[in-house]
């Protein structure tokens, strides 16, 4: 059984993943994954969304399984580090920044930064680099660093892959014209607003909310891990340690001590709940909050 299939929809409940646009945002073309309107709010059906969100998974598990590649896209603000986590766990490739027209359509020519991210990388590390002057060798720096912020993630393709799976399907349009183009099928979180006609395994659901997409794309990247062999380790695959968000030793100290270890928790907080922590000063809240 793979882990999706046991995902409950209390927790995807939890994970607000149920939350879609208000009504006058929608697109009628969700009508049957909407179960209800709240406050002008559509409702997304969980239990359609826990349907479309295991066969996805399973998709995903077959590609990796077969060997295929697969490349994670999130290029919104509150999507890029949770699609980067959960890519670089499963193996997957990566792209947060910004989708570069022509990735899939005009394959060739993008395919050139990547070699030059390679290249440039590799004589840095052999210390070739150390004939040119300073002033050269920190324009070669600046050339590495904006190559590795949109072709980092994806720097050793190469050639067309054979899945994409998408934070949002209406915020990736360039991403999914392209790949309904080349024939690449297509994995996405699909909100009320989108149109889920060019998505081959869409998942209906939140493409907004933090909390929401950690719980999906958590899901996707054990189906990549499993198809892999690898194996999901149920504790780290759920929670991420607060350790890893960087915070200051006062803030973790604080939050340990009030019961909360991992993120999972965190994010279920308010600011009015953080403040009422012993040990966390207004500083703090800001760096959790920001964090």
């Amino acid at each position: 059984m793979l882990s999706a299939e046991k995902i409950t929809l209390e927790e995807l409940l939890d994970a607000g993943v149920h939350f879609g646009h208000q009504r006058r945002r929608w697109h009628p073309r969700m009508a049957s994954y909407i179960y209800t309107e709240e406050k002008g709010v559509h409702i997304l059906d969980l239990a359609k969304t826990r349907e479309h969100l295991i066969a996805a998974a399973k998709f995903l598990y077959q590609t990796a399984k077969d060997g295929g590649t697969i490349i994670f896209v999130g290029t919104k603000r509150q999507a890029k580090d949770i699609v980067e986590r959960e890519a670089q766990r499963c193996g997957a490739m990566f792209v947060t920044e910004r989708w570069l027209g022509g990735l899939l359509t005009n394959f060739d020519s993008v395919k050139i930064n990547m070699e030059r991210l390679n290249d440039l990388t590799e004589k840095r590390e052999k210390g070739e680099l150390a004939h040119y002057t300073k002033k050269e060798r920190l324009e070669i720096d600046r050339k590495i660093k904006k190559l590795e912020t949109f072709v980092g993630g994806i720097r050793d393709l190469k050639e067309l892959p054979d899945t994409i799976v998408l934070a949002s399907a209406r915020k990736e349009q360039v991403a999914v014209r392209e790949a309904n183009r080349k024939g690449i099928p297509l994995v996405a979180i699909v909100d009320t607003n989108a149109d889920p006609r060019p998505i081959d395994y869409l998942i209906p659901g939140n493409d907004d909310a933090r909390k929401s997409l950690a719980l999906l794309f958590r899901i996707l990247a054990d189906a990549v891990l499993e198809g892999g062999g690898g194996e999901v380790e149920e504790e780290e695959a759920k929670k991420t340690e607060l350790d890893s968000l960087g915070l200051s030793t006062r803030s973790r100290n604080a939050l340990k001590k009030a019961g909360i270890e991992t993120t999972e928790q965190l994010q279920r907080m308010t600011e009015e709940e953080l403040t009422k922590i012993k040990g966390l000063g207004k500083k703090s809240v800001e760096e959790i909050l920001k964090k």
